[in-house]
């Protein structure tokens, strides 16, 4: 099976609310795939449409070949699931939710490497722990029975840096071994680090499904330039440029395509500082989310 999660004509509507309208999506076995938009534009709902929890309105969704509206539960014997804003039984240690998960789905084979490995205390109840730590043991109980296809919502929301690149390194370990990843975050760096293809999902319709070294490519810089003499903002709205911001005694311009234009009209000038830098993932996520906005 070369597709591991398959999405088709999805809709979920609530009332007058299209919160998803219509997607089709495929993520295939063995990538990290990213699933990218602001607060709002459906990822949370995609999300819980994709693990059983909610009914579509439209549409199918199947993961290892089952249709998640019909027979959820087969699938999710293999799904490892982090959910956003982990939230588990308060007076329960983590050594009671790990416990718990195991007679449900069995002895794991790697749990004490990622309690060493994400530096977690099991001993502690789950109203004692820091929002990191709470962060720490839902990852361990979504990962400790090393899954076929791992859903995670913002997997390093409230960690420090040490801990995310420890944590890029586990998921980049499993993938490596065969594991499919679906990750929802804004954390556009982790996203460039991770992933292999990216979503952008918009109002609840995509906007674009693109390979992470396709949206790196695309023909997008920025221009920071000072002056020392005067200059009109208007001789920068030329072909190519796709937006122009006054900056102390100078431009910061965002070019699509060729440079060669913005270049001639800076010629023109006597120019006491210049730097031209590729745009970061961020920029290039920018630029798709404000199309036809």
């Amino acid at each position: 099976m070369n597709n591991i999660i398959e999405i088709k004509g999805f809709k979920k509507y609530f009332g007058k609310l299209h919160a998803v309208d219509g997607i089709d999506l495929e993520v295939k076995k063995g990538e990290i795939f990213g699933f990218l938009g602001p607060n709002g534009a459906g990822k949370s709902t995609t999300i819980r449409c994709l693990m059983g929890f909610n009914k579509l309105t439209d549409g199918s969704i199947s993961v290892f070949g089952h249709d998640m509206s019909k027979d959820p539960n087969t699938a999710k014997k293999q799904i490892g699931y982090l959910p956003g804003n982990v939230k588990l039984y308060d007076s329960w240690t983590g050594w009671d939710h790990i416990r718990f998960f195991e007679n449900v789905r069995g002895k794991s084979s790697n749990l004490e490497n990622l309690i060493d490995r994400f530096d977690f205390n099991p001993s502690l109840k789950f109203r004692h722990l820091s929002s990191g730590n709470k962060q720490k043991l839902g990852l361990i109980l979504a990962l400790m029975h090393e899954p076929k296809l791992l859903v995670m919502d913002e997997p390093t929301v409230g960690l420090d840096p040490l801990l995310q690149n420890e944590i890029y390194k586990v998921l980049m370990e499993m993938r490596d071994s065969g594991t499919t990843i679906f990750i929802s975050s804004h954390n556009l760096p982790e996203v460039e680090r991770l992933c292999d293809r990216v979503a952008i999902i918009k109002e609840g319709k995509l906007v674009a499904v693109e390979n992470i070294k396709a949206l790196g490519d695309k023909k997008l810089h920025k221009i920071e330039v000072r002056f020392g003499n005067k200059f009109d903002v208007s001789e920068f709205a030329i072909n190519g440029v796709e937006k122009v911001e006054e900056i102390s005694e100078g431009l910061l311009i965002t070019v699509g395509g060729d440079l060669n234009p913005v270049l001639h009209a800076l010629a023109k000038h006597k120019i006491i500082d210049l730097e031209i830098t590729h745009a970061s993932l961020e920029d290039v996520f920018m630029k798709f989310y404000e199309r036809d906005a």
